[in-house]
């Protein structure tokens, strides 16, 4: 959210003003007012749950039609498509689709992660990064996981084999024994570990933090900034209820993404909410095309481009426009 791009869990229909995915078949909005989202049901993109629930785009004046995708991969399609005008998706797949869709525009970073742990069974003989060597790490390939599995065998100067594992089986693959260890993002990782109990081993070996993008088509940059600002206003407001705890927020988002509110409740705090796009968001999107050029995702003939192009921050709080 990627090759398969970050496959995530199904969503039920958003609150009051969502559409179903089947929704996406019609072209993005035409209403200079109105936009359709694009939703990876995930707590990486929870403002937008939030924003629904708590009827911030209302108060924004804006009319936003919710389309739920269970995969970057699907939402990153039909944004280029023009399907959606705007969609989330994470660092890794936007990387590589850019190189094929040009025209696109990364418009803001709406959260970001750094907690990406290897979790290893104490049962397979792991304590500690060195001991991932030889090992099985089970991570859906071509994915942020994958990615940030790959930088710590690589920074470690380890070799061990990386396997495909989807996210919806992460926890049985861990349970039974079928892999070593995991390497997988939220909320699967917390998952993972509650079903491993005393047996996990959380192992840090990276410094990779995990962007959560929005990317825009650019009939909507170009004629949709005052709605586009608007949203993420909006965004910026849920974003911070997101960041007191409060309780409405945590029900929207269980309520968005069928997870059990203690485990929200769990996995919020790890999530920087701060609406942004930071320059240097260029150099690691550089770095994560490179790395999907190196493992098939990009063509090998493809030119990187300079990324920092893709990059348009007018519409966010406080950018001045």
């Amino acid at each position: 959210m990627k090759s398969p791009l970050r496959g995530l869990i199904a969503a039920v229909a958003t609150v009051g003003i969502a559409a179903s995915a089947a929704a996406c078949g019609n072209a993005g909005s035409s209403a200079p007012t109105a936009l359709t989202v694009g939703f990876v049901v995930d707590p990486s993109w929870a403002q937008i749950p939030v924003a629904v629930a708590g009827g911030d785009f209302q108060k924004h004046k804006i009319d936003v039609k919710v389309v739920d995708f269970s995969s970057g991969v699907e939402a990153l399609q039909a944004v280029a498509a023009g399907q959606v005008d705007v969609t989330t998706a994470a660092d890794v797949p936007v990387a590589a689709t850019l190189t094929r869709s040009p025209s696109l525009r990364v418009v803001a970073d709406g959260s970001r992660w750094n907690g990406s742990r290897v979790v290893g069974r104490r049962s397979a003989g792991i304590t500690d990064v060195r001991s991932l060597a030889g090992k099985s790490i089970g991570t859906p390939l071509g994915t942020s996981a994958d990615y940030y599995a790959a930088n710590v065998l690589q920074q470690n100067n380890i070799t061990a084999k990386l396997v495909q594992v989807a996210p919806s089986a992460a926890v049985t693959a861990a349970s039974k024994r079928d892999v070593d260890a995991v390497a997988i993002f939220q909320p699967y990782q917390e998952q993972v570990v509650a079903a491993l109990g005393s047996d996990a081993v959380q192992l840090a070996g990276s410094n990779y933090s995990q962007h959560s993008l929005y990317v825009a088509t650019k009939d909507a940059v170009s004629r949709k900034a005052a709605t586009l600002t608007a949203f993420f206003a909006a965004l910026r407001d849920a974003g911070a209820r997101l960041t007191a705890g409060s309780a409405p927020a945590i029900t929207a988002v269980a309520t968005a993404t069928q997870l059990k509110p203690d485990l929200v409740r769990t996995i919020l705090p790890q999530f920087d909410y701060t609406i942004e796009l930071k320059p240097d968001l260029a150099s690691d999107l550089s770095s994560l095309g490179a790395w999907a050029k190196q493992g098939g995702s990009i063509d090998a003939s493809q030119q990187l481009p300079d990324y920092s192009t893709f990059l348009d921050a007018q519409f966010l709080p406080g950018s001045g426009s």
